[in-house]
């Protein structure tokens, strides 16, 4: 007998409490909800509990806050704690800084296949919009968020045309192991399998190309995304590129070694 996967929402945040309040209502108004919510959080402050337990608390879903100290940027880290205590078969990965339109999870689910991890993209809010949306704290209408997209490409939903692009789109060449964590999708045994996110990898950088490219050396395909799964990134300053090049370097490491499993992963938290 078919048994329905199992979807969890995987969110990761670091002290924006304010963008992660409005991110969290989105992925309470998905057409598709969640069997869970997970805040992998990458030590933030008392702010960012108090915006979980509130909504642990108000509504009828099940939030899950994994925690760990703050010693600097440790997103690979973090995603791994989260993953380890995933119930779900199926996780959805997303950033706390982005809105997602309420077909998101929709979206997400009518792409999923066996042995396939998928990719999406996102549209970027311009500064001031960001900055209002941020200060009422209130989730503007679906035009709205359109018209402020910079890229406004990446916020048109034509889900017919999602299939023709699926296995096509940034898929070859230099955008083989392209990937945003911010947007993807994958089968939680698959990381298991591959050991999760290499730890290696710490600040800015190469940790979503580097995970996919030992999906890919698993044996998995990836599909993209296009004109679905919209997601509205709020504007913020970048992040720190210091280890860059030293990221991007574990990456070809792992790439020459045709190795689909990291050695310092997720299994110390199983």
């Amino acid at each position: 007998m078919y048994v329905k996967p199992t979807i969890a929402l995987l969110i990761s945040t670091y002290n924006w409490p304010e963008a992660l309040t409005l991110c969290l209502e989105s992925g309470l108004r998905q057409t598709v909800l969640p069997n869970e919510f997970i805040i992998a959080d990458d030590g933030s402050g008392p702010e960012t509990k108090s915006v979980v337990d509130r909504f642990r608390d108000e509504t009828t879903e099940q939030f899950v806050h994994v925690w760990h100290e703050d010693k600097g940027f440790r997103l690979c880290h973090i995603r791994n704690k989260a993953i380890a205590q995933a119930k779900s078969d199926y996780i959805i990965q997303i950033d706390g800084d982005v809105i997602l339109d309420k077909d998101f999870i929709k979206d997400h689910v009518a792409l999923r296949k066996d042995n396939r991890f998928v990719i999406g993209s996102r549209a970027m809010l311009n500064k001031e919009f960001s900055e209002r949306l941020l200060a009422s704290q209130t989730l503007s209408s679906a035009e709205e968020f359109r018209r402020n997209a910079k890229n406004k490409m990446n916020a048109k939903r034509i889900p017919w045309l999602t299939p023709l692009f699926s296995s096509r789109y940034k898929n070859r060449g230099k955008y083989t192991y392209y990937a945003k964590g911010c947007n993807m999708a994958f089968w939680r045994k698959s990381i298991i399998e591959i050991n999760g996110y290499n730890e290696d990898i710490e600040g800015w950088g190469a940790e979503d190309s580097e995970l996919i490219a030992r999906l890919m050396m698993l044996g998995e395909k990836k599909l993209f995304l296009k004109f679905a799964g919209i997601q509205y990134h709020i504007w913020h300053k970048f992040a720190s590129r210091d280890r860059e090049e030293t990221n991007d370097a574990i990456l070809e490491n792992t790439i020459a070694s045709q190795s689909f499993r990291t050695v310092n992963g997720i299994d110390k938290y199983l």
